[in-house]
C-alpha cells in the first residue's frame, strides 16, 4: 500500500495548499477516513478518504481572491531594486467603482494575498493575488491547462513560417513548450493563448524567430477576463466566477 505524507495529498488533491493542510492538521479540522488527525508529517494511505470539518470549510468560503490590472513599472511579487509591487495598489482608493461582488473592503483582506502567477515589470493587464491555495494551484499548478490570453506587440516581419514556428516546436531551458495558441490580429500585433507560463515565455518565444515585443498584456485566464477593469485598479473575484 503506497503512503504520502497528509497535506501533500490534501495539496494534490486539490483540497488546500500544503501550507493550508498543515495548518487544518494541526488545529485538528482533518478527517482521515472518518478518524482526526492532528499530528504534522501523519503519512496516510493514497486511496484514503479526507474530509475537512464545515468549520474549515467555511472559512475556505471566506478566503479573498482579488483581480488587479497591473501597469508596466510593477512587480508582481515583493518589491524590489526600488520598484514597488503590485500588491500596493489594492487599497481602497483603487477599488473598482463598479465591481458587483458585494465585498467591502477591509485591510484583513491583503493578509496571506499571494500572486497566483506573475507578469513581469514590462508588462501589464490582468493579475490574481489570492489567499485560497486551491485557486494558486489551479492557476500555476504543474499540471495547469488553463489558458492565459495575451495582446503582444512585435516589432519585426510576421510570416506564417514564423506563426506556426511559435504555435509549436519550441523549446525553452532545454524543455519542449506546450502548443500556443497563435494568431495575427494586425501587421504588428499578436494574440497569444498559453496553457503554461515560463519566465518570460513570450518575450523569449518571439526572440527566437526574431520578434521584439514592445507590449504585452494579459486579458484573460481562463473564464476571467480583464474587461474594462481600468489599469491600477482591482475588484474582487465574485462567488459565481470560477478559473
Amino acid at each position: 500500500m503506497k503512503t504520502m505524507r497528509l497535506s501533500r495529498l490534501m495539496s494534490l488533491r486539490g483540497l488546500c495548499s500544503r501550507r493550508e493542510a498543515d495548518r487544518l492538521i494541526q488545529s485538528g479540522q482533518v478527517r482521515v477516513d472518518g478518524e482526526p488527525v492532528s499530528a504534522l508529517g501523519t503519512k496516510v494511505s493514497e486511496d484514503c478518504d479526507i474530509t475537512l470539518t464545515p468549520g474549515a470549510r467555511r472559512q475556505q468560503h471566506q478566503l479573498i481572491t482579488i483581480l488587479l490590472n497591473k501597469p508596466v513599472g510593477l512587480v508582481s511579487g515583493q518589491a524590489e531594486r526600488g520598484h514597488r509591487s503590485a500588491v500596493s495598489l489594492i487599497t481602497n482608493r483603487n477599488h473598482y467603482l463598479r465591481d458587483r461582488s458585494q465585498f467591502q473592503f477591509h485591510p484583513s483582506h491583503r493578509k496571506n494575498l499571494a500572486p497566483a502567477g506573475r507578469l513581469d515589470i514590462e508588462s501589464q493587464g490582468l493579475l490574481v493575488f489570492t489567499q485560497d491555495g486551491r485557486i494558486a494551484r489551479r492557476l500555476i499548478g504543474p499540471d495547469t491547462e488553463i489558458e492565459k490570453e495575451y495582446l503582444v506587440r512585435v516589432q519585426g516581419p510576421v510570416d506564417q513560417r514564423k506563426l506556426e514556428q511559435l504555435r509549436y516546436g519550441m523549446h525553452l531551458d532545454c524543455r519542449r513548450l506546450k502548443r500556443a495558441r497563435v494568431e495575427q490580429i494586425n501587421p504588428d500585433q499578436l494574440r497569444f493563448g498559453l496553457a503554461e507560463g515560463r519566465k518570460r515565455q513570450i518575450r523569449r518565444m518571439c526572440e527566437q524567430v526574431d520578434l521584439t515585443v514592445t507590449g504585452l498584456k494579459r486579458v484573460r485566464i481562463g473564464q476571467i477576463v480583464l474587461g474594462g477593469l481600468p489599469e491600477g485598479q482591482w475588484r474582487y473575484l465574485g462567488p459565481e466566477e470560477r478559473f
